[in-house]
């Protein structure tokens, strides 16, 4: 084998393996202290675009998860002001089954009607301040598209679930009764033959609470009990029904909604969960396996040093020939 000094072939070939040890044990302590086995394109190309794509979508189911707990934040807060306008009308009803019997005089049906006043009073104000976020959620002012809530990461139908209009429909005194014609007819009535409108003032009130409790008001602004078929306190008890079914099929609309959004956020916790698995698969360090590759990186770079040191001296056995 010749002696050669000008290159060290020994030196060369440690030289590299030092290097790749190095490498080695560069990479085994970056995934150890990222806590990644991909932290860059170059470790896996694939893996690194399936896992930003991932990490996209995680973070926008995170967001999805958020709209469908609004979504339940707002569709409960209407349901508690829906119970708050059934307890008045309830009450209201009451009343109005109480003034329906013929025990009661002038007086006592204008102590009804006056509590009877302030509570349609309550329900238009509950009405007209139920809101959420800044969206009016009795005053009927939502659009015919009602209102959307994102709860899938496209724009698909699928991805939507849409809150009907009438959820939001006018729940004022005006909204429960105005339409109701035969009602009004006999709110007219027992006011002296004076159109109510709108509903939703002192007038107005005053006139419909005359009206269940059986009082005809007449051009003097006096008060006296109503006698005329169709027109008594009992007469209305049609109308109060009807308001009461109207709040529950509302209400009963708001907790089909909430399960369909259960369900909604359910799905998506699932599928995010999913993702964050498939994710770490892909992308976590396995640290029992990097920790093993540390020290076999740790002591090749070692021994490669120290076979270095006797590499670059080899050729000083020239020397010992001259």
């Amino acid at each position: 084998m010749p002696v050669i000094v000008r290159t060290n072939m020994q030196s060369i070939i440690v030289q590299q393996n030092l290097n790749a040890a190095t490498d080695s044990l560069n990479t085994a302590i970056e995934r150890m202290t990222t806590g990644y086995k991909i932290n860059q394109a170059s470790d896996n190309a694939a893996n690194f675009s399936i896992a930003t794509s991932w990490v996209t979508k995680i973070g926008s189911l995170d967001v999805v998860a958020e709209n469908t707990a609004m979504a339940q934040d707002m569709l409960t807060t209407s349901e508690k002001n829906y119970d708050l306008i059934t307890t008045h009308l309830q009450r209201i009803r009451d009343l109005t089954e109480q003034a329906a019997n013929g025990t009661y005089g002038v007086d006592s049906l204008k102590a009804m009607q006056s509590e009877i006043v302030a509570r349609l009073e309550e329900i238009t104000r509950v009405a007209k301040n139920a809101e959420f976020n800044g969206i009016k959620l009795m005053t009927g002012s939502i659009g015919t598209a009602g209102v959307n809530i994102q709860v899938g990461l496209d724009a698909t139908p699928d991805s939507v679930i849409n809150l009907a209009s009438t959820m939001f429909a006018d729940a004022s005194v005006s909204g429960l009764f105005a339409s109701n014609t035969s009602f009004m007819n006999i709110v007219k009535k027992d006011n002296n033959n004076q159109a109510v409108n709108p509903v939703n003032n002192t007038n107005g009130y005053t006139a419909v609470a005359a009206a269940f409790v059986g009082l005809k008001k007449d051009g003097s602004g006096n008060y006296s009990i109503q006698t005329e078929t169709g027109y008594q306190a009992k007469d209305t008890l049609a109308a109060l029904d009807k308001a009461l079914k109207n709040i529950d099929v509302r209400v009963t609309t708001l907790g089909s909604t909430q399960n369909r959004i259960d369900s909604a956020a359910t799905s998506i916790e699932v599928r995010s969960e999913n993702l964050t698995s498939s994710l770490s698969t892909i992308r976590d360090t396995d640290v029992a396996k990097e920790s093993s590759n540390y020290i076999q990186a740790q002591i090749l770079q070692q021994a490669s040093a120290t076979l270095l040191a006797t590499a670059n001296q080899a050729p000083s056995i020239a020397l010992s020939l001259i």
